[in-house]
């Protein structure tokens, strides 16, 4: 029978409660286990897709075309197994469904409520995963912090599963914090025991308790908060802060906390087998040189706006054993006057995704500034759409080249509205979304990139380049090295005799894995790594 394991957080939000899940697939997953992973997410959206970065950070895009939520990307990363739309749930697509339930009659006459219509619909689709991809764990993390009004259906639901299943197919771990008050230099524990009482009067009872603290705890909290909340004293497991985000395995295994929770499941699996896991941390700590990559774009006071962007970097760097600088640049502030002081010690350019036209010509400077100066260019969906304009203006003699969703009454829009896309239908869930196939031109980059004449990559757009400039632009020499398979749609654009100056339509950072890099990102940051050598030189 499937095993089910339900994360919860309290006293505080941003404690890595999908840092703990993730850690904990990759551990089972080490152990021989098939793992299926979600997310409940409490707010009313139907999906983070129109929501503001500055709010949730990036939106993380399934193969089959699902927007996500952050921690998804963790999942991925860690547990390294495809995630799909029954892998993220929210108070939005719950209340959608019984809604249009009732409408259809399918209640027959029955008064809607919370419980059991809503609770039924969060079990529904907790049982689903498990089906579907008839894995032997499923982890449930649950979002927000015990104790928010939004979050109390969630934690219902899951109580009832848990009766339905029975407490041994079934496992709540609670994530914590301990904090330090440097007053009196002592951690505390009666945050975490309130948080685990509010839990408990909620139904719940926390088999396992992660606590997170940034120094290592003293052994009378383990034996206090083991004593006060009701658990065994071997399952309070600390999650102390580590400067590299891939050891967080490693380290909760050093307190076997795997073997805890098969323990616990009465689940019979050997030892996890972390030798290749183990082997690249030590390749991490050991990194030696550096490259400075320049992150252009208008979010970048959230760094959570870029997420998976920066962790495909830093995995490009670990397979060259080199630590990844990431300048953080701010392309609102970016112009033709200032563009050679803020960019001149970069070893590359990126210009992620992104919506709207703040900060545009920013990143249009940028990316003028690194064709002219032989600089490594990478351009991921917005990006390479900035490349296009950038180039139709400046080499093409186009002068004001620019995309239809920054100018509207622009009479050369080098990109524009897909077919069957206006301003005119919704906004949510209406992009192009999720994974389609790329043929590549050979003697490209891209094909020196990928070793393949076809991939598949992830979508997220809703404009795409103008095929009404395509013989202009090839004959003033951008070479367009990805089409999709029937030939309409340019993916990918490049610069000929260059180390790396690519734009792509989609969104490789999805695909990136700590353990195995994506293509383009080991191929931007092989040619970062071969500018910096050359200046040095």
């Amino acid at each position: 029978m499937t095993k089910y394991i339900f994360v919860t957080g309290g006293v505080v939000s941003g404690l890595g409660k999908g840092i703990t899940a993730a850690s904990l697939g990759r551990l089972l997953k080490c152990r021989g286990l098939k793992v299926a992973a979600q997310k409940l997410d409490p707010y009313i959206n139907v999906d983070p897709g129109t929501m503001s970065p500055y709010q949730h950070g990036e939106v993380y895009v399934t193969e089959d075309g699902a927007e996500t939520d952050l921690d998804l990307g963790h999942y991925e990363r860690f547990i390294d197994e495809d995630l799909n739309k029954y892998s993220n749930l929210t108070t939005g697509k719950v209340y959608w469904e019984v809604l249009n339930k009732e409408r259809r009659g399918e209640y027959l006459g029955s008064t809607v409520q919370v419980i059991p219509h809503i609770t039924d619909e969060i079990k529904e689709f907790v049982y689903r995963v498990g089906k579907k991809t008839d894995a032997d764990v499923v982890i449930t993390e649950i979002g927000g912090t015990i104790g928010d009004i939004e979050s109390q259906p969630f934690i219902e639901a899951v109580r009832q599963i848990s009766l339905e299943v029975g407490t041994e197919n079934s496992l709540f771990i609670h994530v914590t914090l301990v904090p330090f008050l440097r007053g009196s230099d002592e951690h505390k524990s009666k945050p975490t025991q309130h948080s685990v009482k509010e839990l408990q009067g909620m139904g719940v009872k926390p088999d396992i308790i992660v606590l997170r603290c940034d120094e290592p705890l003293e052994e009378s909290i383990f034996k206090k908060i083991s004593l006060f909340c009701n658990v065994k004293p071997d399952c309070v497991i600390e999650n102390m802060t580590i400067p590299a985000l891939y050891e967080a395995p490693l380290m909760l295994e050093k307190q076997n906390f795997s073997g805890i929770v098969c323990r616990e499941l009465g689940i019979d699996a050997p030892p996890p087998d972390l030798e290749e896991w183990t082997q690249m941390v030590e390749r991490i700590k050991a990194r030696k040189g550096s490259v400075n990559i320049g992150l252009v774009g208008k979010y970048v006071g959230l760094h959570d706006a870029y997420l998976s962007v920066a962790e495909a970097l830093r995995h490009a760097g670990y397979f060259y054993d080199t630590h990844i600088k990431i300048d953080w640049i701010d392309s609102e502030k970016l112009t033709a006057d200032n563009v050679s002081e803020q960019l001149s010690g970069l070893d590359g350019i990126l210009i992620p995704g992104g919506f709207g036209n703040r900060g545009i010509e920013g990143m249009i400077t940028a990316a003028k500034y690194a064709r002219v100066n032989g600089l490594p260019y990478f351009g991921i969906c917005l990006g390479m759409q900035i490349a296009v304009i950038e180039y139709a203006r400046n080499v093409a003699g186009i002068d004001d080249a620019n995309s239809g969703e920054f100018d509207e009454q622009c009479r050369n829009k080098v990109i524009d509205f897909m077919p069957g896309q206006s301003n005119d239908i919704d906004k949510g869930g209406t992009l192009r979304l999720g994974a389609y196939p790329c043929s590549i031109v050979s003697g490209t980059v891209m094909e020196r990139c990928y070793g393949a004449s076809l991939i598949n990559e992830r979508h997220r757009h809703r404009y795409e380049f103008n095929n009404d400039y395509r013989e202009i632009l090839s004959e003033n020499g951008l070479v367009f090295s990805g089409l999709s398979p029937d030939g309409r749609l340019i993916e990918t654009v490049e610069l000929p005799g260059r180390d790396f100056f690519v734009g792509v339509q989609f969104h490789p950072e999805f695909k990136s894995r700590p353990n195995k890099p994506h293509p383009l990102f080991k191929g931007f940051i092989g040619a970062a790594v071969a500018y910096s050598e050359k200046n040095d030189k």
